[in-house]
């Protein structure tokens, strides 16, 4: 784990640091399984960041002033949030076109979840299909 991004994982609560490794966990699994290789791990915005040349930034955080809930970032210039919403609808919950918004407590629909990281991580490659060829 990138030494900013370790940091910033012990400045959240445990519990919310399980959840947010998890996350962790699953975008690396996502990338290993559509074999990307180059996928990099920073902060950006002081946020744990993950890019790929083949894809669009994921970034995740937990905020203080939101306790209950935690947030996957994606960039509001795709089509990434508006192509979740429109394949698993009421599944999530979205702030605008810019992220996914989870709740503490509440099971994360793993397939689906792992499939917006998919479209994530290959966004250059889908960016020009219909749905991005979900």
């Amino acid at each position: 784990m990138e030494l900013g991004v370790q940091q910033k994982f012990a400045t959240y609560p445990p519990e919310v640091a399980v959840l947010l490794h998890n996350l962790r966990d699953l975008i690396f699994t996502v990338a290993e399984q559509q074999k990307i290789t180059d996928i990099s791990e920073t902060l950006k915005w002081g946020e744990p960041s993950y890019l790929c040349k083949s894809g669009s930034t994921i970034r995740f955080d937990w905020k203080a002033k939101n306790p209950a809930e935690y947030c996957l970032y994606f960039n509001c210039k795709t089509r990434l949030v508006d192509t979740f919403k429109e394949l698993y609808g009421n599944t999530f919950t979205y702030a605008g076109n810019r992220a996914i918004v989870l709740t503490i407590g509440q099971p994360i629909p793993s397939k689906e979840l792992a499939h917006c990281l998919s479209l994530a991580l290959g966004y250059k490659k889908f960016k020009h299909l219909h749905l991005l060829g979900a």
